[in-house]
Parts: structure tokens; C-alpha cells; sequence
């Protein structure tokens, strides 16, 4: 066993053969499949990952294997040579191995990998990977599946039996150095596309807001009010209408409000409780590739725990972030343009996703403390000023 306290994982060797005088880690790697997370943010929080194994085996053939409705986030990434896109799960499924109307595993199995670095925890990925016949698959060990690994990794826990926090960049970077690679990058990555950023512009103008690479343009600034993890994650629709007034007033700020399309109902109470005028970017059907264009050209992100604060962070764009029940510890990205809002109440961080303390003075109380004023002083800190040159 390799120990690595430092980054909060221990390594197990190989559970394959070992020829003598074999170093796995050092291996030669001609057709890589890496196995991405399921959620956008963790998705963009594995872009450091990504560039580590393109540097580390530079004459390989990458392949990602990802959900198709999170592909378009990655559209411009140079450490990809191919993507296998996957459907997501839909709920009553029978064939959970299925994707597009072909058996996962089969279609994998056609890339004749070498080995597949499986960064989602679940007993799913390392099955697919060993159904699709990959000799060396390498993977944290939990959900039970270290049997289905060639090479485990052993998150820690403390004396509670609980896991370290640990930011998820430095989990996923873990892989990429028990595979030999020092010192990797921890910057995330994501790039625009020429057709995105003038998708963003004409949609913008077509609301009526002012083209932010224009000098003497009004700030814009996105706030993102929804959240998929759970109810819990929500700063309250007031809040962020009253700091949306905040900025048209005090700063001049154009404000808008982006989400997918199940978060519509807090979108529109945030418009409707604003006195000042806020756009609703989601009335517009923005797909990702949009959506990553409009936040490069934002003064501004305001938004809860979520992947599009992710997104700004690779991008360079300022952002503030709303934490409530979850610990930023799982998620930190040491963005120097980030500010992070939260109240030390006693309950948090619970990691619910509903607030355990119904019908009590302190339901939600670590986003109902959190005071507007509070957003908007950090907001002034890091806000940039324009015009976001495009690129």
C-alpha cells in the first residue's frame, strides 16, 4: 500500500498479475477510457484530470465516456480525442446498462481500451468497465466494487468512519498520480466556442441588455438561484430579488437569472419580487454552449452551490457562492476571483438536502441569515469591470 496522507487517499497495489520487473503505473497506454463524473460541476472540477493524463500519456488515444446531456460543457476541451456519449438514467429503467439504445458495455468494449480511469464512485461504472472487458481499471474502492477493480484506491475517514472532506479536483487528481503524474495542474478548464459566444451576444441583445464587450457597457451580472442537489441548497427567491436591486440601483448592473428548465418556478419568482428589471436567460432555451459563453462575458456570477460556479471558475469569471447545508471543503477550487458566503450556525454543515430542523425557530437558518448586504459586499470585492473582451 502507497500512502498518501497529504492528499487524503491511500493507493492498494494492483490486484493483477505482475510480471517481473513490471511497473503498472508506467505502462505503456495506447487507448484510454476515462469514465467521467454524472454531475456538471464535478464534470468541470475533472478538467485538471483530464489535462494531467493528456500530458502524462501524450501519444494515447483519450476517449471519455459522459452523460450526454453534460457533453456540450466539454465542446472545445484538447485533452479529449473522442466522447462516448451516455444517456442518463430514466427513472423506472429496467436495462440500467443500456445507453442510446445500445448495451453500454458492448460499445465500450469495441474501443479495445487499455484501461479505464473510473472517476464516479458508483457499482455501476466499474461493472460497465469490466463487462467491456478493459484489463486494467483503476478506481476509488467503494459501493463494494474493489472486487471489480485491477487498481484501488482507498479514501480516508476519520476515527467517526466517516470520509475526509476533499475537494473534488484533488479526488480525481488522485487517479492521475497513483498513475505516476507530479505536480498536475490544478486549474480547471473549459473554453468557449466562436458560435456559442455569438449565440450569447445576440441572445443578449435581443433581451435588451448591453453587449459587454463594448466600452462603457452596464455590468452584467448572472445570478443562478436554483440548485439540483436539494431544496436545502436555496438562498430564498427574496433574497436574491433584493440584491438584484441591489446592483441596478448601486451599480448599474444589468442582472439575469439563469437555470435549466425544472428550475423555471424560482427563476420567475426572483423576476417577479425584483423591482428592478431581470432578465430570464432560460426563457430562451440556452443550451451549455451558450451558457458557457454568457458567463465568460459576465461581470458577475451569483450563485448557490452549484455546477455553473464551476463553470465561471474555469472560465476567469468572478463569482460569488451561497453555501448553506454543504461543506465547500468537497468542492473547493481555489478560484482567486471567488467569494464564499456563509453563516457558523450550529447544524451546518448537515450535507441534507432537505433541512432536518422542520417546524423549529432554526429551519434553514444557515441560508436565512445569510443578508443580502452580505452577497453585495463580497459581490463589490471581486466584481470586474467592462468591457470581457471576446475571444
Amino acid at each position: 500500500m502507497i500512502d498518501d496522507a497529504g492528499q487524503g487517499y491511500t493507493f492498494d497495489m494492483p490486484s493483477q498479475r505482475i510480471m517481473p520487473g513490471e511497473d503498472l503505473r508506467r505502462a505503456k497506454v495506447e487507448r484510454l477510457l476515462v469514465m467521467l463524473p454524472t454531475w456538471l460541476g464535478d464534470t468541470v472540477m475533472a478538467t485538471p484530470t483530464l489535462a494531467a493524463l493528456r500530458r502524462h500519456y501524450p501519444g494515447a488515444r483519450i476517449t471519455a465516456l459522459v452523460r450526454s446531456n453534460i457533453r456540450p460543457i466539454l465542446r472545445g476541451c484538447p485533452d479529449v480525442d473522442r466522447f462516448i456519449s451516455m444517456r442518463p438514467r430514466r427513472k423506472g429503467q429496467r436495462d440500467p446498462l443500456r445507453g442510446k439504445g445500445v448495451n453500454l458495455a458492448r460499445l465500450i468494449a469495441r474501443g479495445r481500451f487499455d484501461m479505464a480511469v473510473i472517476m464516479p464512485n458508483s457499482f455501476r461504472t466499474a461493472l460497465v468497465a469490466r463487462m467491456a472487458g478493459i484489463p486494467r481499471r483503476v478506481g476509488y474502492d467503494r459501493d463494494g466494487r474493489g472486487g471489480l477493480l485491477t487498481d484501488r484506491l482507498v479514501p480516508r475517514r476519520d476515527v467517526t468512519g466517516r470520509f475526509v472532506p476533499i475537494s473534488a479536483v484533488d479526488y480525481y487528481l488522485g487517479l492521475a498520480r497513483y498513475l505516476g503524474v507530479v505536480d498536475p495542474d490544478h486549474a480547471l478548464r473549459l473554453t468557449t466556442t466562436p458560435e456559442g459566444d455569438a449565440r450569447a451576444l445576440a441572445l443578449l441583445k435581443q433581451l435588451g441588455a448591453d453587449d459587454p464587450t463594448q466600452p462603457a457597457s452596464r455590468p452584467l451580472v448572472i445570478f443562478n438561484p436554483g440548485a439540483n442537489f436539494g431544496q436545502a441548497k436555496l438562498w430564498p427567491a427574496q433574497r436574491f430579488a433584493k440584491l438584484a436591486d441591489m446592483f441596478a440601483q448601486k451599480l448599474g448592473a444589468c442582472v439575469a437569472v439563469s437555470g435549466s428548465p425544472n428550475e423555471q418556478p424560482i427563476l420567475k419568482q426572483v423576476v417577479s419580487h425584483a423591482r428592478s428589471a431581470v432578465l430570464n436567460l432560460a426563457d430562451a432555451g440556452i443550451d451549455l454552449v451558450t451558457l458557457k459563453s454568457l458567463v465568460k462575458f459576465a461581470s458577475l456570477l451569483v450563485t448557490n452551490d452549484t455546477g455553473t460556479r464551476h463553470i465561471a471558475a474555469a472560465l476567469g469569471t468572478p463569482v460569488v457562492t451561497v453555501f448553506g447545508p454543504t461543506d465547500p471543503a468537497w468542492s473547493e477550487v481555489h478560484h482567486p476571483h471567488e467569494r464564499q458566503v456563509y453563516v457558523d450556525v450550529y447544524c451546518r454543515p448537515c450535507q441534507k438536502k432537505l433541512c432536518p430542523l422542520a417546524n423549529t425557530p432554526e429551519f434553514h437558518q444557515c441560508m436565512t441569515k445569510i443578508e443580502p448586504e452580505m452577497v453585495f459586499d463580497q459581490a463589490r470585492a471581486v466584481i470586474r469591470p467592462t468591457p470581457v473582451i471576446a475571444s
